[in-house]
């Protein structure tokens, strides 16, 4: 009965029996006969079944069974025990009952072979129709024995059952689940079967009872149901008579009783007595109140001891003694020889599977089920024997595994409660409840020496059932073991696999062939076979290995099945394998990406191998592979090459990683070694060996993106699947920048060590091309998902590896003689090509701010070093000089347009520092032109106010950085050299003296860059002193003290020639012309100033700072007294 209402055990009924084992319980404190019942717990639900000790024992002399409790029984109970034979009078009564519903049935009174009382009971619950046309009593009540076998059938003339109500197969678990179908029909119903004319669902008070009834009911007419029964008139209804009738109509439901009354079989007379009126009868009188304590006094004492689901408890009252014993059968079992002896085993574990399968399978189940799950199936597994019964055992450590959720998000573990939560619907098989007791300890586990003390609990008086809520004690029941809470990912992973393998050993051990299969020890490591990465050929070995895998997926499609242990496809074997196997590459997998997100990529490496070992094995017995299965290929190629690639990247913890990956626990060994029963798991070998070699696993890296790439492409994963497509091509785009840039440094590597003026090696082509060939590869991945940034980014990586080129090209030749060549403008035009690409690639820089500005700097250096080079090596045998000076020109203007001084950035400082260079070399440029230009006016005029132009632009810009004070004197003394040579040209003393004026306004603008170096000396003589050691020559990085002098002696020498320049004009101006007091004091000035500095000059003992600070003071005069007075009117 269980069987057919599986919805309801564990869950929502409380007890679940025959009508006739209710009936004893509640009539225990009346009747001095004997009771005998077995009792199981399922959740929150108790089993009830008569435990016919008479019929037991007469068997177990022929079986075998039982034999300990014969001598339990014997030893504690009745040492006399003998078969009591049943009266005459027992025999004559169930003949003449037979015979009276017999003829009730068949109304017409045809002669008819009486049947035998067990016919009659099967007569008595069929459907019949009725051919009485005007029987004096009701004609029998027809009713469908189980609802779900006749829908549409009704009640003749029924009304509705408002306390309780027929039920029939409640939601038994679904047949197309693979939970249950593991299970064959023999095993499954081990030969049970619910005969029962009806099951009736039944509340009575607050008990909720799933209960069978055999009870004859008969209906029509004026009596839509009523039962019927049969009494000797000679003797008196009694009082358990009449609590049989009352519960018999309460439990059926019917509203009324026909009593027939009979002498020696002759009818007498019928009555018709409501089911209410029962309990006042003459002679029968009983409360109903008492009944209902009876009731829950009972199912307390039950519920409060029989606390081990899967344990057989056994109630017993021995005839005409009050004291009622319960005792746990299953512990006396266990310590017989045979612990699975107890027949109760097999039945109660298949009730357990099943309503914890049926649980499973609830969709609107919470999680807080999980932990009643988890119990049922432990419980389920503990009762059964391995060797026995390995099928059941293999599909609930499954459906264990299977209560723990790998792919849900973290949060879940601690955030939902439900499953940190107890449920109070069963109980836990570990921690036995201490058995409640009232104030004057009614009942105990046996505190008196005199009481058994094999008993669970003892009832001492059966008087006591009949006080309200003696026995309550359910609400002080611990709940069950609550599911585990798993913190960490490892751990619930851990959990999984010790399930996964029970599972396995299980089906293994029920596959035939063992002594075909090599011998292998599971506590034995299998041993890790390593080759040389030559023979292997590196990544061209790969690309073999590659072919042959996707050969695979291929033929996977076609449904292939090879398997090495001989298992039947479609066998229970089988089918439960490939679930194990594939839940086991589920945990493994998870428990590589908690490695990979806690830096341990040794440990990430070994995980994934076990978990595409799992699916290795599960592809060669699969007959038809699942889209979804192929996903989990896919992610878990997808894993691994992340882990591949941060293995390249981390290569300085090599060491530390090979310990990791080499490492087995006991229990991956052991589930290994039941994966190679059925495939040697080589399949992915390629994907997970640890190489030493960075390009080998750069290439394992690519090789497993391309091919998780390829099982979405199988059978149209990726449009299913959009956002794992995206995340593939994301990889592979990245993998295949990190393999260009990895050649690419090697190619620069190369080029370093080249000796100078020898040409291009074959070597370094050959990394080009490689480098070349994956950026371009790489583009086209990130291009086909619309990923601007990264695009632009590998763009901007083959306009470096452009460059690269170029510079190789720059180094083949004569030094000497040295032109910039035509390669070297080729490759430095297509790095430029691809800046460009990856700028129109972003778009704006909105796209990515420092993706665009890391371009635009890039962009600005190529144009910038182009231009340099043509202007430092001009290829002049290949070309003019005003064009060279023409390209110079526009390549340093656009490597200024790309190169953004005022964008507040890191950058910012070497923006500013690039534009004043571009700035001083297009001045010297001009400068140059000017000097070396002859003829054409015009021009001169250009190229003078261009670089005037930009030698004020390229002072203005060094004036910014605090690190450039050199570059800032150097460009100022070529600014007054500039004005040197524009005086040469000045025939007027008025012209040359307005020159020189601005000449020396310029000198005096250098104060700022002498200031900076002054502070530099400075805070170096301070750093020197605190380490007391002697100031080194290059003692400080940031000031070039040679240039620094160099640069200083010509300063001087300019400004002594300027001022003595100024000395003289003004003199021989003073002689032609008439005093001017202003040119007075000019000239006055400019003789002291000319004085000090040939004094200060001609000491050559004065350190460099001495000097300095002469010429800053010089300087501050200078600029006090007008020196540079109108400074810069003719160089406007």
């Amino acid at each position: 009965m269980a069987y057919d209402f599986i919805d309801s055990v564990g869950n929502d009924v409380d007890v679940v029996s025959d009508s006739e084992n209710i009936k004893k319980l509640l009539k225990i404190p009346y009747s001095k006969s004997h009771v005998s019942m077995a009792v199981h717990r399922i959740g929150r639900t108790l089993l009830l079944d008569e435990l016919d000790i008479q019929e037991l024992f007469m068997r177990s002399s022929q079986t075998g069974d039982w034999t300990w409790l014969k001598e339990f029984y014997q030893r504690l109970i009745d040492q006399k025990w003998q078969r009591k034979k049943k009266s005459k009078e027992h025999w004559y009564q169930k003949a003449i009952l037979s015979k009276f519903l017999y003829y009730s049935i068949n109304g017409d009174g045809a002669a008819q072979p009486v049947p035998s009382a067990a016919e009659q009971q099967e007569s008595s619950s069929a459907d019949q129709t009725n051919d009485s046309d005007g029987a004096s009593w009701p004609a029998p009540f027809e009713m469908p024995s189980s609802v779900s076998e006749d829908p549409s059938a009704s009640s003749q003339g029924g009304e509705p059952l408002e306390p309780s109500y027929i039920v029939g197969h409640v939601a038994s678990a679904p047949k197309e689940q693979n939970l249950t179908t593991l299970f064959n029909d023999g095993e499954n119903s081990q030969g049970l079967k619910n005969d029962f004319a009806r099951n009736i669902l039944w509340t009575f008070e607050d008990i909720h009872m799933l209960v069978g009834s055999n009870m004859p009911i008969f209906g029509g007419g004026r009596y839509p149901a009523v039962s019927l029964r049969l009494r000797d008139n000679n003797k008196p209804i009694n009082v358990l008579t009449g609590i049989d009738y009352w519960l018999d109509n309460l439990i059926c439901n019917v509203p009324e009783l026909v009593m027939c009354f009979h002498v020696n079989g002759i009818v007498q007379k019928y009555e018709m007595i409501k089911t209410e009126e029962i309990p006042n009868l003459e002679n029968s009188n009983f409360s109903t109140k008492v009944i209902k304590d009876i009731a829950q006094n009972i199912l307390s004492f039950l519920k409060s001891n029989c606390t081990k689901e899967g344990h057989t408890y056994w109630l017993f009252k021995a005839s005409g003694s009050d004291i009622v014993k319960l005792y746990d059968l299953t512990t006396l079992c266990e310590e017989t020889e045979d612990k699975y002896q107890n027949p109760f085993t097999m039945p109660v574990a298949i009730l357990l599977y099943k309503v914890a399968c049926n649980m499973m399978m609830k969709k609107n189940q919470n999680k807080k089920h999980y932990g009643t799950v988890r119990t049922l199936l432990l419980n389920c597994v503990k009762l059964l024997d391995k060797s026995r019964h390995p099928q059941i055992i293999a599909s609930a450590n499954y459906m264990l595994s299977e209560l723990f959720q790998l792919d849900e998000p973290k949060k879940e573990e601690s955030s939902e409660s439900p499953l940190n939560e107890n449920s109070d619907e069963s109980y836990s098989e570990e921690e036995e409840e201490m058995p409640d007791s009232d104030e004057n300890g009614s009942y105990s586990t046996c505190s008196d020496p005199s009481d058994d003390n094999k008993a669970v609990a003892i009832i001492k008086s059966v008087g006591e059932l009949s006080v309200p809520e003696k026995y309550k004690s359910i609400h002080q029941i611990r709940p069950s073991c609550a599911f585990p809470v798993c913190h960490d990912t490892e751990e619930r992973c851990r959990l999984v696999l010790s399930y996964v393998l029970e599972g396995l050993k299980s089906v293994d051990s029920s596959i035939k062939k063992e002594s075909d299969l090599p011998a292998a020890d599971p506590n034995t490591p299998i041993p890790l076979k390593y080759e040389d990465e030559s023979t292997r050929g590196g990544p061209e070995g790969l690309e073999k290995q590659m072919a042959l895998f996707l050969d695979k997926m291929g033929s996977l499609q076609k449904g292939n099945y090879s398997s090495q242990s001989g298992m039947i496809p479609g066998s229970w074997q089988h089918k439960m394998k490939l679930q194990l196997i594939l839940k086991s590459s589920k945990a493994y997998y998870v428990l590589s990406d908690a490695a990979m997100s806690l830096q341990k990529y040794g440990r990430a490496l070994r995980y994934i191998k076990l978990a595409l070992q799992s699916h290795d094995t599960y592809c060669c017995l699969c007959t038809n592979m699942l889209s979804e299965v192929l996903l989990f290929l896919s992610q878990y190629l997808t894993l691994c090459g992340d882990i591949q690639l941060m293995l390249a990247q981390n290569a300085n913890n090599r060491a530390a990683h090979l310990e990791e990956f080499n490492y087995q626990t006991k229990e991956d060994q052991e589930i290994l070694h039941s994966l190679h029963r059925e495939s040697s798991c080589q399949g992915f070998a390629w994907a997970t060996d640890l190489s030493t070699d960075l390009e080998s696993q750069l290439s394992v890296s690519c090789k497993c993106y391309e091919a998780a790439n390829e099982i979405l492409q199988f059978s149209d994963l990726k449009s299913q699947n959009p956002e794992q497509y995206i995340q593939v091509l994301k990889r592979m785009g990245n993998i295949r920048n990190e393999i260009g840039v990895f050649y690419m440094n090697q190619a620069a590597a190369l080029q370093s060590e080249r000796v100078v003026s020898k040409t291009v090696s074959t070597a370094e082509q050959q990394l080009w091309k490689k480098s070349f060939s994956c950026f371009e590869k790489g583009i086209h991945n990130f291009e086909s998902i619309d990923d601007a940034t990264n695009a632009a980014l590998l763009l901007c990586n083959t306009g470096r590896l452009m460059r690269i080129c170029a510079q190789a090209h720059c180094g083949a030749g004569d030094e000497f003689k040295r032109e910039f060549s035509p390669e070297e403008g080729l490759y430095y035009n297509k790095a430029v090509d691809y800046y460009l690409k990856a700028l129109r690639s972003l778009g704006t820089r909105d796209t990515h701010p420092a993706v665009w500005d890391s371009v635009n700097w890039e962009l600005s250096t190529t144009y910038f070093t182009m231009a340099t080079l043509q202007q430092d090596y001009a290829p002049l045998s290949r070309k003019a000089q005003e064009q060279i000076e023409k390209e110079v020109s526009e390549a340093m203007m656009k490597s200024l347009k790309y190169c953004d001084v005022d964008l507040v950035s890191a950058r910012q400082p070497l923006c500013q520092y690039r534009a004043a260079t571009i700035h001083h070399r297009l001045a010297s440029m001009y400068h140059s032109c000017l000097r070396n230009q002859v003829g054409d006016e015009h021009l001169r005029k250009q190229h003078r106010l261009l670089a005037d132009l930009h030698y004020s632009k390229a002072a203005k810009l060094f004036q910014l950085p605090r690190d450039a004070p050199c570059e800032l004197l150097r460009v100022q003394l070529e600014r007054v050299a500039f004005a040197e040579f524009q005086m040469t040209s000045q025939n007027s003393n008025i012209g040359k003296l307005k020159t020189l004026s601005g000449a020396l306004d310029i000198m005096v603008r250098t104060k700022h860059a002498f200031q900076l170096i002054r502070k530099e000396l400075v805070e170096e003589f301070d750093q020197s002193k605190s380490e007391e050691t002697p100031p080194a020559a290059d003692s400080s990085p940031s000031l070039n003290r040679e240039e620094v002098i160099k640069l200083l002696g010509i300063f001087e020498s300019r400004l002594s020639f300027l001022l003595l320049q100024s000395i003289k004009l003004l003199s021989s101006t003073k002689k032609k012309t008439s005093s001017n007091l202003e040119e007075d004091v000019l000239l006055k000035t400019n003789k002291q100033i000319y004085s000090q500095l040939l004094r200060a000059t001609a000491n050559k003992n004065a350190s460099l700072r001495e000097r300095i600070d002469v010429l800053v003071h010089l300087l501050d005069q200078l600029a006090r007294g007008g020196g540079g007075g109108g400074g810069g009117g003719a160089l406007q």
